[in-house]
């Protein structure tokens, strides 16, 4: 009971916030809500492995130009978009986007930006894959620009500590946010292209990283000779949301050097310790770094507009 009032109580504080708020469609949409989360549900119960991307699709669109559904607009003949840039080749779940603003349009036509559909579904899927309910303001509106070249601004697999912490830190997020936020790598899988290097067998010195235990680099390295392409689980249990993420950073299991480090640097250890031992914790401080990473430069007024189609501007 006290951690759902703590919750509420530091949702008030973005209440009208960017002109966004909690109840923002209200008698204009009333059933708003419900048609992206049935759209959703259906979808990741045919394919749970779609949650994963949902939730990693509004993660890349917020950390680009803020959280303006850029990553959904096509690229043109004029135009390279953010959506043919290499770190999001591998993103999923566009066709629900589709469907749940197609099914929208249909009730309640040109209300609901596609902006604030991806950060509804991205909460729903959370909320399906076992994680934590939770609300978030609404009233985004949809932005005009997409270019590839600004996908530079998301965070590399490479990145140390210190610039991982400048990155979230230029968004406003803390290091407890960005520790929370990579939480989210519970869910979903890694392509071997992204971590091979930290294999002897794919690297000039030809040593395994000494954060990744041996045993499971061995295994990966297995794995990995089956082409840079090959998947591989972030944990045991991909289609969960649980703190199973933590859980395996304490056994130097992180998949990606960004994870890893997490738990390497003494600026982060603690709090990977702390969301290891108490999923509770982990899951409170989750919602509420997803508040604040959903209004990142969200754009009103006339800096955006709410689309027909998410694909195009209109």
């Amino acid at each position: 009971m006290i951690s759902i009032l703590v919750f509420c109580l530091y949702l008030s504080r973005f209440s009208g916030l960017h002109g966004l708020s909690m109840n923002y469609y209200g008698t204009r949409g009333p059933m708003v809500e419900m048609m992206v989360r049935n759209t959703v549900n259906r979808a990741l119960d045919s394919d749970p492995s779609l949650a994963a991307g949902l939730l990693r699709m509004h993660f890349h669109d917020c950390f680009v130009e803020g959280c303006d559904a850029s990553i959904l607009l096509n690229s043109t003949k004029d135009n390279t978009a953010e959506t043919d840039s290499p770190s999001n080749l591998s993103l999923l779940g566009y066709e629900i986007i589709d469907a749940a603003k197609d099914l929208i349009e249909g009730h309640c036509p040109g209300i609901v930006s596609c902006a604030d559909i991806v950060a509804m579904a991205a909460r729903d899927a959370v909320l399906w894959a076992g994680g934590p309910l939770f609300d978030i303001p609404k009233g985004r509106k949809d932005g005009r620009r997409s270019k590839i070249e600004d996908t530079r601004n998301l965070p590399a697999p490479v990145l140390n500590s210190s610039e991982l912490i400048s990155i979230f830190s230029k968004h406003g997020l803390s290091i407890k946010d960005m520790v929370s936020l990579s939480g989210a790598h519970t869910l979903g899988i890694a392509r071997c292209s992204s971590f091979k290097k930290r294999l002897k067998e794919f690297n000039s010195s030809h040593e395994v990283d000494p954060t990744l235990d041996s045993s499971f680099a061995s295994k990966l390295s297995k794995t990995c000779n089956t082409g840079d392409d090959t998947e591989v689980p972030f944990h045991e249990t991909r289609n969960s949301f649980d703190n199973s993420y933590f859980t395996g950073l304490r056994r130097n299991t992180g998949i990606l050097s960004t994870d890893q480090i997490l738990y390497t640097s003494p600026r982060t250890r603690s709090i990977v310790n702390a969301y290891a031992m108490n999923n509770t914790r982990f899951f409170s401080d989750f919602q509420q770094a997803m508040v604040k990473m959903g209004l990142m430069d969200v754009k009103e007024g006339s800096e955006g507009e709410v689309r027909q189609n998410c694909q195009r501007i209109n």
